[in-house]
């Protein structure tokens, strides 16, 4: 099972080296805060994810609880037809419209508790996306450090203006300024890929994947960025 599901450490694990990594080359740029940033939050989000494994013991006994009552109040009230007072027309009338009544009762009592029963994922689901979200804007904050990178800013032709941003002159570390930021992409598609390892909820996939396609569409637009300077520089 060791390469069939995701662990949480390694991938923890990989953010802190890239951290180090881009420290080591970068030690002054904001990029290496950033994947600070996203060491602490793969950090807090592989412990929610693991937390959503768990059931919810307390929903599940308030749920079992509330079904006990309401069979108790079932037979208490007394909507079970008696059969043993079916006895002529009258009764049979009769008899014949508490079997409507306790059918249209048993069918409502039904139809909530499954509902109680998907309380369980509706809460789960609401963690998840609240998780999801410190996510996204981390992606976006990803894509600001990237975006003022250009190829064609490393021109000795291209002129400078007063509130243009510093400049990486060299093609080489340029190149690795942009894959660092296509490796934390892509670590945060993973992150992501974790709440949907532990929650099987179809909704919580499809968040996931919105997560993984956004992380992969923004490493898509750095990675041109990246054929360019080695096809051109």
């Amino acid at each position: 099972m060791r390469y069939r599901t995701l662990d949480p450490k390694l991938i923890i694990e990989t953010a802190e080296r890239l951290e180090s990594r881009i420290g080591e080359r970068f030690p002054d740029a904001g990029l290496r805060n950033v994947a600070r940033e996203l060491v602490s939050l793969s950090r807090d989000l592989a412990e929610a994810a693991r937390k959503l494994e768990a059931p919810i013991w307390w929903l599940r006994g308030a749920i079992a609880a509330a079904f006990a009552a309401g069979v108790l109040m079932f037979l208490f009230v007394g909507t079970i037809l008696p059969l043993d007072r079916i006895s002529g027309a009258d009764d049979a009338v009769q008899s014949v419209q508490g079997i409507e009544a306790s059918l249209n009762t048993v069918i409502l009592a039904v139809l909530g508790f499954l509902a109680l029963i998907r309380t369980e994922e509706r809460i789960k689901r609401k963690r998840v996306f609240r998780e999801l979200h410190g996510l996204r804007s981390l992606i976006h904050v990803i894509d600001m450090h990237q975006l003022t990178k250009d190829p064609p800013a490393m021109s000795s032709d291209f002129p400078p203006t007063a509130q243009g941003s510093s400049r990486l002159t060299d093609a080489a570390d340029l190149a690795r300024y942009l894959d660092y930021c296509s490796e934390m992409l892509s670590i945060t598609g993973k992150v992501a890929a974790l709440f949907a390892q532990s929650v099987n909820d179809d909704v919580v996939i499809d968040g996931v994947n919105d997560i993984e396609n956004l992380s992969t569409n923004l490493a898509r637009k750095i990675w041109q960025k990246i054929t360019l300077i080695q096809g051109r520089y």
